[in-house]
């Protein structure tokens, strides 16, 4: 498989910078534990610890849990990208283009992955979830939140509008060209109840022989789809 490097390292980004707030929350937590009862001790004012410590410390220590849930939350979804390029990699043939981490300049928005093959161009979105998931339509539900906001189908389908954008106002001519999307399902724990998905949804193993045996109505050569791949390589931020 060919690559066209367009790669933001959005999630890898914020999985580190996530990490290193964490971190460092921890370590202001730490300092101001010690210095707090190394105060209380010397001055025999044991109060301290229980009144102002408590303030002091409190900010640390609500910033650290939100840090470190917000590193788990994306370095979930940078495993899981890493998964899919891998697997794609290593079973899909050089006539297919694989971007990946795809940051758009205009109209923002991390697009996973978008692979182009000679039966078609495929928008990814990966999802690294476990536990029961219930997809009805663009409904989403996940380990039993009924108020589950996320809908992967959703944020596939802006992604592929965003890419046919692209392909259209770009000086490619003419091309005609029909862009799917797709969502992946990364986590081997994951439970899938899908009920009349607005797209396909698909667990990572399934991926590699859904994109070969996709027919198409069109067929792209290597040239028109690294022409295509540059354009659309050209919009990262």
């Amino acid at each position: 498989m060919r690559k066209i490097k367009a790669s933001s390292n959005y999630l890898k980004k914020q999985t580190l910078t996530n990490l290193i707030k964490a971190a460092l929350c921890i370590f202001i937590f730490g300092v101001l534990l010690i210095g707090i009862m190394f105060r209380s001790f010397l001055t025999l004012q044991l109060d301290l610890l229980n009144q102002v410590g408590l303030v002091l410390l409190l900010a640390p220590s609500v910033a650290s849990y939100y840090y470190l849930r917000q590193y788990h939350r994306y370095n979930g979804g940078w495993q899981g990208e890493k998964r899919v390029a891998k697997l794609l990699n290593n079973t899909l043939s050089d006539d297919y283009f694989l971007i990946n981490d795809l940051y758009l300049r205009e109209g923002g928005g991390d697009v996973d992955h978008v692979v182009l093959g000679p039966n078609g161009i495929f928008v990814l979105e990966t999802k690294n979830w476990n536990g029961k998931i219930m997809c009805n339509g663009d409904e989403w539900q996940r380990g039993g939140k009924r108020n589950f906001k996320s809908s992967p189908s959703r944020q596939v389908n802006r992604n592929v509008e965003k890419i046919k954008k692209i392909i259209d106002n770009s000086t490619l001519r003419p091309l005609n060209v029909r862009v799917e999307g797709i969502v992946v399902m990364t986590n081997k724990y994951a439970k899938l109840h899908i009920n009349n998905p607005s797209v396909p949804v698909l667990k990572l193993s399934q991926l590699p022989n859904y994109l070969i045996t996709h027919r198409s109505q069109r067929q792209f050569t290597l040239e028109q789809l690294e022409a295509i791949g540059k354009e659309i390589a050209k919009q990262k931020a």
